[in-house]
């Protein structure tokens, strides 16, 4: 396949859709670089190409410009070769008159000669200044899709860096809503609180035992005296008295409950 011309090039990528293209992209901030350096290179390309034909062109006006101007000069001098001839003729010489003559048709060959050439030369020259005038707008429009290209690259930049900040903040909320200090307070207080109850569960399990064992103890010696006076009043005897402590003053004896007996 035959390498795609500068022209053709210029042609393309200045109809080149950007957006469309962005759209088909993987990664679009690459594309745009690599697209952004292709532009420039292009441009480059292009605008040495262009010179080059402008300069070709300016080369083909003045061959014109010079073909016009011979052609205006030789036909200047097959006047004047004319004249003098007529002016031999009038004065009697021929010979002269013709030598002149002979001189201004050579002019006259030459200045249709220039003319010819000038002639041929317009239609490339037309052509030639179409060429540099379309290459001329490509470039423009080349220009204008760099601009556009570096506007959607900045832009792309911009949002790809707003959006990335955008994911640290809502990274770093959920990491404070998953690592929330109140959150741990809240459990560890509830962890002490647990060890709390069940420390007072084990000291009321512990007093709760101590009491039931003193007090089967009071009872065993309680239920020993009852049985050790019954044997002995079964026995005739008197019952053993045990030692009374003497009662403090404020203690008083209510004599009507033996009464009651």
């Amino acid at each position: 396949m035959a390498k795609q011309s500068i022209f053709g090039r210029i042609a393309q990528l200045a109809k080149a859709n950007i957006n469309s293209l962005l759209d088909q992209a993987e990664d679009p901030q690459k594309m745009l670089d690599q697209m952004v350096r292709d532009y420039k290179a292009n441009i480059t390309e292009a605008e040495g190409a262009v010179a080059q034909t402008i300069g070709n062109l300016r080369m083909l006006e003045d061959d014109y410009n010079e073909d016009v101007k011979n052609a205006q000069d030789w036909g200047s001098k097959a006047l004047a070769a004319s004249r003098k001839a007529d002016e031999f003729r009038t004065a009697g010489n021929p010979t002269d008159a013709q030598k002149f003559d002979n001189l201004a048709k050579v002019a006259l060959q030459r200045q249709i000669s220039s003319e010819n050439e000038a002639k041929a030369a317009a239609p490339n020259i037309a052509a030639q200044t179409d060429v540099v005038d379309k290459l001329k707008t490509g470039l423009q429009q080349m220009q204008g899709k760099l601009s556009e290209l570096a506007s959607k690259r900045n832009e792309l930049i911009a949002r790809s860096k707003t959006a990335d900040a955008q994911l640290q903040v809502n990274d770093a909320l959920k990491s404070i809503d998953i690592m929330d200090p109140t959150s741990e307070v809240s459990r560890f207080e509830d962890k002490i609180r647990r060890e709390e109850a069940k420390v007072r569960g084990q000291n009321e399990l512990a007093a709760s035992s101590l009491d039931a064992q003193f007090n089967s103890l009071e009872d065993l010696g309680e239920q020993t005296e009852v049985e050790a006076r019954l044997a002995a009043l079964k026995s005739g005897g008197a019952p053993a008295q045990a030692a009374i402590a003497p009662a403090a003053e404020t203690d008083t004896v209510d004599e009507a409950d033996f009464d009651k007996l």
